[in-house]
């Protein structure tokens, strides 16, 4: 039977050490109350000594109703040349009501002398005071054994030495770090190896991710006998990060048959973690392991004719156990397999349709030979699906546009340019009418979107929901100048959903207006029936 582990969480402090992550009080109550629905055992809240918003955040935390949870204040061994009780450090820990603390002592000789600038045996001194003390305050005390790999493989017997002074003087869990992320997996098992001969005291893990390889010291350390498991939701943590539970929890219970959470709480997992990514205002990483869009995605026809016969075919672990699934890519590399799965995925039955799946996939692979790409742009495959149907009826119809963009200067000079001004004229076909209108722009792209929509809001007023919200452009052949071939991919969104659109051409402008012209064409049609009327209040 695989040993019990205990999950330990420091996204709300070492998470965000990250490059541009700041966390709002607020967002860390709520990532605290996911992570209890989680399972997390541990949740490291922050540090109070080092800010007055941790301070904040176990302040008003003790109102939280944590089921699953324990939280854990983080802090320092008192400093050199001061006894415990009079180290702000240590007596801010007690002040905060702490019930766990995770103090960081240095376990590394080099460390000691260097930037404690210390005697090895002061620094056994700090750590074993500074335990004793929270201990008498009726905190139980984790240690953080800061460097303890790089100090092993320096001078293993003092590393080992601080391991045995802090177990004596209370603490009960010692957590073995990798500070600064370089350790390989063998390292890492050694070294736990070595520290489960000189103490009976429960081990910890928590690893950094310098060295690409946190996850795999993690699971390592697992496999040597370590019993509590340190890392963050998506990997978040200084420099490359730390080690990330998302992928940890799932080898822990689902390769390594250690039940850390229940199977309910990991079908959770891709939502938290897609939650958490959103109060740090970043992107999810769609290439993750297990939470990833891309994760189990398929976009070889070869691969999807395989998971089709047999999910386990390309896959490792059904998707649905994280809360995953399994996304079929179309592209130039797709067989028949991949868009007809792709269209049951959209609500579109093909399987009857030999001669329009054979057609599409040609279609595909041509439009791909000369600039789109379908597998970031969703919305304009579906309408592509959609468009090989007899009974499609488009909302409106593409008839010509030109496009005016002029230069206006005082007198004539770069250097004395007033701007640019740029005019669309579009006409567009909505039933049996033509509308012709004309819009001015901030840029070429905008003049277009702002004419279509004068056009059509008089058909569909309630397409002023739709806002472009990003949009790329790549040339695909540099080495033919002006003449490459552009793609143009757009982002839009409603306010509740968001859409990709793809557009394709030599010219920047006819690539664009493919792009926008999808993105307004897909909302439309996916909103067709609230979209019938005609706004007779603007006729």
């Amino acid at each position: 039977m695989a040993a019990a582990v205990k999950l330990y969480d420091t996204t709300l402090r070492d998470g965000a050490q990250s490059e541009g992550i700041s966390f709002s009080v607020v967002d860390k109550l709520h990532i605290a109350q996911k992570l209890d629905e989680l399972g997390i055992h541990y949740i490291e809240g922050g540090w109070p000594g080092s800010n007055p918003k941790d301070a904040e955040f176990f302040e008003r935390a003790n109102k939280l109703k944590l089921n699953n949870a324990r939280l854990a204040i983080f802090g320092s061994t008192r400093r050199k040349g001061r006894k415990p009780e009079q180290d702000e450090f240590l007596t801010e820990l007690v002040k905060a009501g702490a019930k766990i603390a995770t103090l960081v002592g240095k376990t590394s000789d080099l460390q000691v002398l260097n930037v404690l600038k210390a005697t090895l045996e002061e620094n056994l001194d700090m750590l074993a005071d500074s335990i004793r003390y929270l201990k008498s305050q009726g905190i139980e005390v984790f240690l953080d054994a800061e460097h303890f790999f790089d100090g092993f493989k320096h001078n293993a017997e003092y590393s080992l030495k601080t391991l045995e002074v802090s177990a004596k003087a209370g603490a009960t869990c010692l957590v073995l770090c990798d500070t600064n992320g370089g350790a390989l997996p063998d390292e890492i098992t050694k070294a736990v190896k070595a520290a489960a001969k000189v103490t009976d005291v429960p081990l910890g893990i928590h690893c950094h991710n310098d060295g690409g390889l946190a996850a795999a010291n993690t699971l390592a350390a697992v496999a040597a006998g370590v019993t509590q498991v340190q890392g963050t939701i998506n990997g978040l943590g200084e420099r490359c990060g730390n080690a990330d539970l998302c992928t940890i929890i799932p080898a822990l219970k689902l390769k390594m048959g250690i039940n850390c959470i229940s199977d309910k709480q990991l079908a959770s997992l891709t939502e938290v973690a897609h939650y958490i990514s959103e109060l740090a205002n970043i992107a999810p990483d769609p290439f993750a392991p297990y939470i990833g869009t891309s994760a189990f995605s398929h976009k070889a026809g070869y691969h999807m004719d395989g998971v089709k016969k047999w999910p386990d075919a390309y896959q490792h672990i059904d998707p649905a156990k994280v809360g995953n699934k399994l996304r079929t890519v179309i592209s130039d590399q797709s067989g028949k397999d991949n868009v007809i799965t792709k269209a049951k995925e959209l609500g579109i039955d093909l399987s009857d349709s030999e001669k329009d799946v054979k057609g599409l996939v040609e279609k595909v692979k041509h439009l791909e030979s000369i600039g789109f790409q379908y597998d970031n742009a969703e919305a304009s495959f579906e309408l592509l699906l959609r468009r090989v149907r007899p009974d499609y009826k488009p909302p409106f119809e593409l008839v010509d546009f030109m496009v005016v963009v002029e230069s206006r200067r005082r007198s004539g000079t770069r250097e004395t340019a007033k701007g640019m001004l740029s005019e669309a004229m579009v006409k567009v076909k909505v039933g049996g009418e033509i509308i012709h209108t004309v819009a001015e722009g901030d840029g070429p792209v905008n003049a277009l979107d702002l004419a279509m929509r004068k056009a059509l809001l008089q058909y569909y007023p309630r397409l002023k929901q739709v806002k472009l919200v990003d949009y790329k452009v790549r040339i695909l052949e540099e080495s033919t100048g002006t003449e490459s071939q552009v793609r143009v991919l757009i982002e839009s969104s409603d306010g509740v959903n968001e859409w990709h659109t793809v557009g394709g051409s030599t010219n920047i402008i006819e690539a664009s207006w493919l792009a926008l012209a999808d993105a307004l064409e897909w909302w439309l049609v996916k909103n067709r029936r609230s979209n019938l009327q005609k706004d007779n209040s603007n006729k």
